[in-house]
């Protein structure tokens, strides 16, 4: 099968395939491995020029705590997440499962289990969709990076990637979604074989959804530390770190706020993305306390507010203007402004092209009376501070007789 004919075979099946994660908005990533011991940074092995020799020694003193991932998932719902991607293996070449590509596994070493396995049944158990991450770069494998250069080597290791792929797909029932991370050092998908691969996963597994980290052009897009919308009709998701470190790393002390994260997920929305959110566990599988202070204000915003926020949103940028008070998100003829600067007992909106119907708190439902004129909308008698005690960010609905749309463009209004 050739890319072209894989690629409109994948898009054909889409729509119905990711109709469930366009409307989950929100998921929880999971980085951790032999690097979470060190607390530096996933990338410790490469950046400290750690030899394998040495890093292999972390397998053996790496002792998790019994079924951490049930912490992870519990932590996950509060939050208002609906699924979980985790690192079966990073970068360092440390896999999380009982692979039969390699002894150098969490059921040979220092766990003495199936980590991925516990990972599933722990999603399972809360109701939440299964995410696998996987690097094809791989530190310790001694093809890892000759593959570039012999073709000897390129085949091991391409047969090495396959097996574990295919065990990934195979060993643990319904698989949603698979997450590839950097394709090195291969250049293209060809010599990565990725039409190869792929179909064998989407025929083990009909119903996945792949990223676009092979180097095809598959189900959505991954922008990286930054929460951009991709062009439209794109599907696309932002993964975010927490604090800087995808992996456990205790000096790191930037958080996102509350606030922060609402904003992102407002964002991601608001173009028609989702927001992945990483936590870095500590070796023993705990999730840091900072983490706890933040996603727990994140669930109770949302439990008030996801009307505005899960579904099949419309794109908001292209329809809907930049407002120094707050943006937005779309759904059909209602449109939800995200107020995250309060403005005291008014709010006036400019370059409505389209009638208000009623316009309301969403959290409480409680009406907000308003006047229209033909390029304006005040909201008035409004509370004097925000009514929204989570994070101040108050959610509010305007029903519209059409589409909402904004028009403001550089000039003021000509009397």
């Amino acid at each position: 099968m050739t890319e072209l004919e894989y690629l409109q075979r994948v898009t054909a099946t889409r729509p119905q395939r990711m109709r469930w994660w366009r409307e989950a908005r929100f998921g929880m990533f999971i980085h951790w491995g032999l690097y979470s011991q060190l607390g530096r940074h996933e990338w410790a092995m490469n950046r400290e020029r750690i030899p394998v020799a040495e890093y292999e020694q972390l397998a053996d003193t790496w002792h998790p705590a019994e079924r951490p991932a049930r912490e992870w998932a519990r932590l996950a719902v509060r939050a208002g997440m609906k699924y979980m991607v985790m690192t079966t293996k990073h970068h360092e070449g440390f896999c999380l499962w009982n692979t039969r590509q390699t002894d150098y596994n969490a059921m040979k070493h220092g766990p003495g289990r199936d980590l991925v396995r516990e990972f599933v049944e722990a999603c399972r158990e809360f109701g939440l969709r299964v995410g696998f991450y996987y690097s094809l770069m791989d530190w310790h494998h001694p093809d890892g990076a000759n593959c570039a250069r012999d073709e000897a080597a390129r085949r091991r290791f391409l047969d090495f990637t396959q097996g574990c792929v295919r065990e990934l797909c195979s060993n643990y029932g319904k698989v949603d979604i698979l997450w590839y991370d950097v394709a090195w050092p291969l250049q293209t998908a060809e010599l990565w074989e990725s039409v190869k691969m792929n179909t064998m996963v989407r025929e083990l597994q009909p119903d996945i959804i792949i990223n676009n980290r092979s180097l095809l052009d598959e189900d959505f897009g991954t922008p990286e530390e930054h929460v951009t919308p991709e062009m439209a009709g794109r599907d696309w998701e932002a993964c975010m770190t927490f604090n800087g470190s995808w992996g456990y790393m205790p000096s790191a002390i930037d958080w996102h706020s509350v606030r922060e994260v609402i904003s992102m997920l407002r964002t991601a929305a608001g173009g028609q993305g989702n927001l992945l959110l990483n936590i870095g566990p500590r070796p023993d599988g705990s999730v840091p306390e900072e983490a706890y202070q933040r996603l727990i204000p994140v669930g109770q915003w949302i439990s008030q507010n996801g009307e505005a926020l899960y579904g099949l949103v419309d794109r908001a940028d292209g329809r809907m203007e930049s407002m120094p008070t707050g943006g937005w998100t779309l759904k059909g003829h209602t449109a939800y402004y995200w107020c995250h600067r309060w403005p005291g007992r008014e709010l006036a909106i400019g370059g409505l092209q389209t009638e208000v119907l009623r316009a309301s708190l969403l959290a409480t439902g409680q009406p907000i009376t308003f006047e229209q004129t033909e390029n304006r909308l005040v909201l008035k008698d409004l509370p004097e501070s925000s009514p929204d005690r989570i994070a101040g960010v108050t959610v509010i609905k305007l029903e519209c007789a059409s589409e909402p749309r904004q028009v403001l463009g550089m000039g003021c209004v000509v009397l």
